[in-house]
């Protein structure tokens, strides 16, 4: 899977993890143990990534930017980049459908905002992030165009 899309992944993950909890509803453990360890390690090396994830929904995240601190993060730090990838993983066999839904919002939030320069079409990326959870990322590669 793309760097990019993993680190995306795993950061909607976060976010959605976050907003469950506030609402009383509960994710899978493992989720839940994986977004804590990312939460963590990613605070040592970008306090002002974490401390905005850490207010979303509340207050609007600019998900393009926060993607790109956090995978620039994980090609720093190994224990970084493991811990974004075990998120994405525990992402995807999670089956609370609310936390599903959350993930497509946020895919949608990010075709809403404005481009970033890495994002060379910011639809194409959303979708691949609601493809992850729908099992149609293995079914092809992902290319950014």
């Amino acid at each position: 899977m793309e760097p990019l899309t993993t680190a995306a992944i795993a950061l909607g993950s976060v976010v959605a993890t976050k907003a469950l909890e506030r609402t009383g509803e509960i994710v899978g453990e493992t989720l839940w143990n994986k977004t804590g360890d990312l939460l963590v390690k990613l605070r040592k090396h970008s306090p002002d990534v974490v401390a905005a994830i850490e207010k979303a929904p509340e207050q609007a995240l600019d998900y393009g930017k926060a993607v790109i601190e956090v995978e620039a993060a994980a090609k720093v730090n190994p224990e970084i980049a493991q811990a974004v990838q075990e998120v994405a993983t525990a992402a995807q066999a999670e089956t609370n459908q609310n936390f599903i839904q959350l993930i497509q919002e946020i895919a949608d939030t990010l075709k809403s905002q404005s481009q970033q320069p890495i994002f060379n079409n910011n639809q194409k990326f959303a979708d691949e992030i609601k493809n992850f959870f729908q099992g149609n990322t293995f079914n092809a590669p992902v290319t950014f165009n």
